[in-house]
């Protein structure tokens, strides 16, 4: 890397930065009471919030994450995609509007309507704090690999100070500006990332004359293998012995890994904290629907660009120069931003990598704020006003809590990141949702549509959502070439097979759900009479707002 391209990062970075930070800090002058931290004041439209939502969707995983794994593995790639896009099905039917309608200002007040405040909302703030960093990860490795590869950084200590930066600039954004400053940030990204994934695509097709199976047939022929643009490159894959001969065991459970993965992305969206508690930010249920709308549009297209993203990356750039510079492949897209302005060495590619870069380092710092916004307000509202201050708190001491709890999950964030550098950013999300999908939708649900459901139900279908626990003992940990422990320290206990556990664990946690509220004899069906009346209406919510 040569001192112009440096340069051009530094100054990039340091505008956006600047620039965000100013928005925030305007925000924050709006912030006047507790709700204005919360849900920004409950005023922003259908459009705005489903700009925000792209922002806050369209992370590290959508632009580095799945560019990378198209340009090393092909079509597999992009059923990342489909199962990110699909998913917003399940949120706009079954919980955008309920949610609206039910809850203020996290997914423990809906829990908390018709069950006891105590163990439902402190449940609902553990799952949202696991959730949120298991998120955290994934963007704060992508910001890692991405600053290092526009700085020419090669000293792991490098990477650190980039996601230490990364993690306080996030806490700022959090504990000055809260939601409304978070929002506009993610208005700011959202609209950034979309022009740029859009000025790449057309720079890709322009380079094929706008012949897409060129483009195609041009990645795999770079790549090496035959069978590049057909499945089975990383999931579902036939694997064999040392022999030569077929192993079913195992290539039974490649399969049940993809089937796996599916699950988790197309469910975990709905059970996904920082998403919940953007239906908060509209005034009415027709505007969380409206901002559903809006996001699926914009996710939508930015998904179909990442086929001319990733497959551009594969042919024009090529997998062995990718994964030299990081085997995981998030850097796939940078990079061949710099070869369509013209490649290494050249003003021209300077440019198009540090535009690029920035642009994917303002979708990670606005993802990041976004994630330390829904975990801290939860630690604020659900554990520390209603269950340790017994709903006595004062909205001023909410609010200087969730402000703290920033820092805590912050540093937490910072810490963890630095250690699981190295994997996918995609693959990281992926596990973000199976976690999401296994404890917050099964309670979400069967609070919101079943009338017998209580709270050992919500309790047991949250806590003891097993995902976190198998994916300990799953090749994620130990055991596998690309675990986070290494595999030549002989430390190995990887007795679960798949490394998503989602088609395990989402079963699981409604299971458990069931199984909970069976062995309770607490019932409340006026409480869910009124729950559903106002879930489906509206009826009340103003009331409850004013409160």
């Amino acid at each position: 890397m040569n001192l112009d391209h440096t340069t051009i990062s530094s100054a990039l970075f340091l505008l956006f930065v600047l620039v965000t930070l100013y928005v925030v800090f305007r925000a924050s002058r709006q912030n006047t009471k507790a709700t204005d931290f919360y849900n920004g004041g409950g005023n922003f439209s259908g459009f705005q919030n489903g700009l925000a939502i792209a922002g806050d969707y369209m992370s590290a995983a959508s632009f580095l994450g799945i560019a990378g794994t198209i340009a090393l593995f092909g079509y597999d790639g992009f059923l990342y995609s489909i199962g990110f896009l699909v998913a917003w099905l399940v949120a706009l039917l079954l919980v955008a509007e309920p949610l609206r309608n039910s809850g203020r200002f996290t997914m423990g007040d809906v829990l908390a309507f018709r069950m006891k405040q105590r163990p439902v909302r402190t449940a609902a703030a553990t799952s949202t704090v696991v959730v949120s960093v298991f998120y955290l990860l994934a963007q704060m490795v992508g910001a890692g690999a991405l600053v290092s590869l526009l700085m020419g950084f090669t000293d792991p200590a490098a990477k650190n100070l980039v996601i230490v930066g990364v993690g306080i600039l996030m806490i700022i954004y959090v504990t000055v500006g809260g939601m409304r400053g978070t929002t506009y940030v993610q208005i700011i990204k959202a609209f950034l990332l979309m022009s740029g994934a859009a000025v790449m695509t057309i720079m890709v097709l322009v380079h094929f004359q706008f012949d897409i199976s060129q483009m195609l047939g041009a990645a795999q022929q770079a790549s090496g293998n035959a069978n590049f643009l057909e499945p089975g490159q990383k999931f579902g894959k036939d694997i064999f012995d040392e022999a030569g001969n077929l192993d079913a065991v195992k290539t039974l459970f490649s399969k049940l890994d993809l089937i796996s993965l599916a699950l988790a992305l197309i469910l975990g969206t709905a059970g996904l904290p920082h998403i919940l508690i953007r239906f908060y930010t509209v005034p009415t249920s027709k505007d969380a629907r409206k901002s559903v709308n809006w996001a699926i549009g914009n996710i939508g297209a930015f998904y179909l660009m990442t086929i001319a993203l990733g497959f551009g990356a594969a042919a024009l750039v090529g997998a062995e120069a990718i994964t030299e510079k990081d085997k995981a492949g998030n850097v796939a897209a940078p990079m061949l931003a710099e070869y369509l302005g013209g490649g290494t060495g050249t003003v021209g590619g300077a440019v198009m990598l540090a535009v690029v870069g920035a642009i994917a380092f303002a979708t990670i710092l606005a993802v990041v704020a976004g994630l330390t916004l829904a975990s801290s307000s939860s630690l604020a509202h659900d554990l520390y006003a209603n269950v340790i201050k017994d709903g006595k708190a004062t909205p001023e001491e909410e609010v200087k809590v969730a402000r703290i709890a920033a820092f805590v999950i912050g540093g937490l964030a910072i810490a963890l990141a630095i250690a699981a550098q190295g994997l996918n950013v995609a693959f990281l999300v992926a596990l973000a949702f199976a976690i999401a999908a296994s404890g917050n939708l099964p309670a979400v649900l069967l609070s919101l549509f079943w009338k017998e459901f209580n709270t050992r139900g919500a309790v047991w279908a949250i806590y003891l959502f097993s995902a976190v626990g198998l994916l300990i003992f799953s090749p994620v940990v130990s055991g596998a070439a690309t675990s986070l422990i290494p595999i030549d320290s002989g430390i190995a206990f990887n007795w679960f097979p798949l490394a998503n556990p989602g088609l395990v664990s989402i079963p699981f946690g409604f299971f458990m759900g069931w199984l909970g509220t069976k062995t309770s004899n607490e019932r409340n069906y006026a409480k869910y009479a009124e729950l559903e009346v106002r879930s489906l209406t509206g009826a009340g919510i103003a009331k409850a707002v004013q409160h």
